[in-house]
């Protein structure tokens, strides 16, 4: 009889373990799902903006970027944004805004880790392409727009914010002759 009190009591033990793993597994099983399906939506965003738009890559840095034109915050939420009337590729001061921050578009994370000679690519599927060789990266305060004046060269400047936020991160490169019209 009390061989028998015992295996009912375990029995229940062990169905009361089942159901919570079951629910543990399944609840771990939801919350992948959901995240695999939101980075896939993402991706897939993503993906069709750098087929749609103009897009910024430095290969050494491991960035790769949808361009869009302005730089509200609606525009950086998404992409990398290009100043209006500030440059066209390959031609003035191509300037480019994205975000270095965990909270937003992480396009430019990496870009405080720059330095001179790395390649700075920027093209649009079907037509424009143009490549620049980094030549400058400076600390500046945000009111400090001048980085943003035609220089009378051909350029691109990239820029986002210090790690504290408080200031911006400059990088500057200059337009590589076209190696097809070289040849």
């Amino acid at each position: 009889m009390i061989s028998r009190h015992i295996k009912q009591d375990l029995t229940r033990k062990q169905k009361i373990t089942f159901l919570f793993g079951l629910i543990i597994f399944l609840a771990g099983f939801g919350i992948l799902s959901f995240l695999g399906i939101r980075r896939i939506s993402r991706d897939l965003h993503r993906s069709r903006l750098m087929r749609e738009n103009t897009v910024i890559e430095i290969p050494d840095l491991h960035i790769k970027a949808p361009v869009l034109e302005g730089v509200e915050q609606s525009v950086l939420a998404e992409a990398a944004g290009h100043f209006p009337g500030k440059g066209s590729i390959g031609s003035g001061n191509y300037c480019i805004a994205a975000h270095s921050s965990v909270l937003y578009k992480e396009y430019f994370n990496n870009l405080k880790n720059a330095r001179d000679g790395m390649e700075v690519m920027l093209y649009r599927q079907k037509s424009d392409r143009a490549v620049y060789r980094i030549t400058e990266m400076k600390i500046v305060d945000p009111h400090e727009v001048s980085v943003l004046d035609d220089t009378g060269d051909d350029r691109v400047t990239l820029i986002t914010c210090t790690d504290d936020g408080t200031q911006r991160l400059v990088v500057t490169g200059m337009l590589q002759p076209d190696e097809d019209s070289a040849a």
